[in-house]
């Protein structure tokens, strides 16, 4: 994709984004017709290293990953709001561009102990098993923790669906 003048990779890829996802027939009509050009979703990346980042991006590119688990903890401690359906996400790889247009269709919070295998597989990783969910997710919840309450069975977390709108 070719971005126009004054325009990074971001921004690039939100307007072809906007055109090929028709964008602007899911967002509410309320924003009116400027506001999806003035305002671009925010980019992240997934897990916490670039292997990981390209890993779980792939998944998602390849339709196996439709959804993700997030330390409800980590969104408090960063004062952060939790995702809403109906959001859009760009998410990059690890070098930073941007490779995906997610849109939110489901939120929940459950303690830990109570992510059931359904969630596990449509995380898409691993054996796509609960039980290597929950053995995968406790260590990365205990190694990236944002906040100060260490690892609990019962700890809130966010689970997170999603559709793929649109990849470059």
């Amino acid at each position: 994709m070719r971005a126009q003048s004054g325009e990074g990779p971001l921004e690039s890829f939100w307007r072809n984004a906007r055109r090929h996802a028709h964008v602007e027939s899911i967002v509410p009509a309320y924003f009116g017709a400027g506001a999806l050009e003035l305002v671009t979703p925010p980019a992240w990346s997934f897990g916490s290293t670039p292997e990981q980042a390209d890993e779980l991006l792939d998944l998602v590119l390849s339709g196996e990953k439709t959804a993700t688990a997030s330390a409800a903890w980590d969104y408090e401690a960063e004062g952060e709001p939790l995702p809403k359906v109906g959001e859009l996400s760009i998410v990059t790889d690890s070098q930073g561009r941007p490779r995906a247009l997610l849109q939110t269709t489901s939120v929940d919070v459950r303690p830990f102990d109570e992510v059931d295998a359904e969630h596990a597989y449509l995380e898409g990783e691993g054996d796509r098993s609960l039980e290597f969910w929950r053995r995968v997710h406790e260590q990365f919840f205990t190694d990236h923790a944002e906040h100060g309450h260490g690892f609990s069975m019962s700890m809130p977390v966010v689970l997170e669906r999603f559709d793929l709108l649109y990849s470059a």
